[in-house]
Formats: C-alpha cells, sequence, structure tokens
C-alpha cells in the first residue's frame, strides 16, 4: 500500500505564505496525476491544484494566481505554495496521487491543518 505524508499545515494570519510537501513512499513518477484536495468542517472535499506528469496544471478558481502546485523529482516530492491566504482557504488538506483525476484507486495522505485567521 502506497503511503503519502503530508507537511506544512499550521496557523497563518489573513495574508500570509504556507508551503505544502507532499513525499510518497514510491518514486513520484510512477503517478500520472498528483493533486491538493481540501475539506471545510462541514463542506465536500474539493480539488485546489493538480499536477501531470506532463506538466499540466488544474487550479480551483478560488485560488489561480495565489497558490503554485509543483513537484520535484530529485527529491521525490511534490509540493504547493499558498500566498496570500485568506480565512475561506481554511481545512484538512489531503495530497491525492492516482491515474487520473478522482481515481478510485489512487492514494491519499492523512491530511494537514491549514488554519487561516481574519
Amino acid at each position: 500500500q502506497v503511503q503519502l505524508v503530508e507537511s506544512g499545515g499550521g496557523w497563518v494570519q489573513a495574508g500570509g505564505s504556507l508551503r505544502l510537501a507532499c513525499v510518497p513512499a514510491t518514486k513520484i513518477w510512477r503517478f500520472t496525476v498528483m493533486a491538493w484536495y481540501r475539506q471545510a468542517p462541514g463542506q465536500q472535499r474539493e480539488l485546489v491544484a493538480a499536477l501531470t506528469n506532463g506538466g499540466r496544471t488544474t487550479y480551483a478558481d478560488s485560488v489561480k494566481g495565489r497558490f503554485t502546485i509543483s513537484r520535484d523529482n530529485a527529491k521525490n516530492t511534490l509540493s504547493m505554495q499558498m500566498n496570500t491566504l485568506t480565512p475561506e482557504d481554511t481545512g484538512v488538506y489531503y495530497c491525492n496521487a492516482g491515474g487520473f483525476l478522482g481515481d478510485p484507486e489512487g492514494y491519499w495522505g492523512q491530511g494537514t491543518q491549514v488554519t487561516v485567521s481574519s
């Protein structure tokens, strides 16, 4: 079973920045798509950003221009830089990896909490 370990979450004031990291237990290039999702209390989990092994990116409209997803194959790490954070960005952020977006055979991390205060 593949494990994904997230880190980088925390508490910041509105306007601040955080950088999330996801390290899988297998080689990162084995996955066609890696992505970050988030879930706020009482809300459904939503896609925040995704990156294919070909370098194509997808972002939720709410984070375009503020968040940047990237990968470092040498370090075997998926990252997401989050700038100009707002309280609406608060939630648990999950790393996901699979053959395509929404892959039922995909893998999930345990999640890392991001809290943005007003």
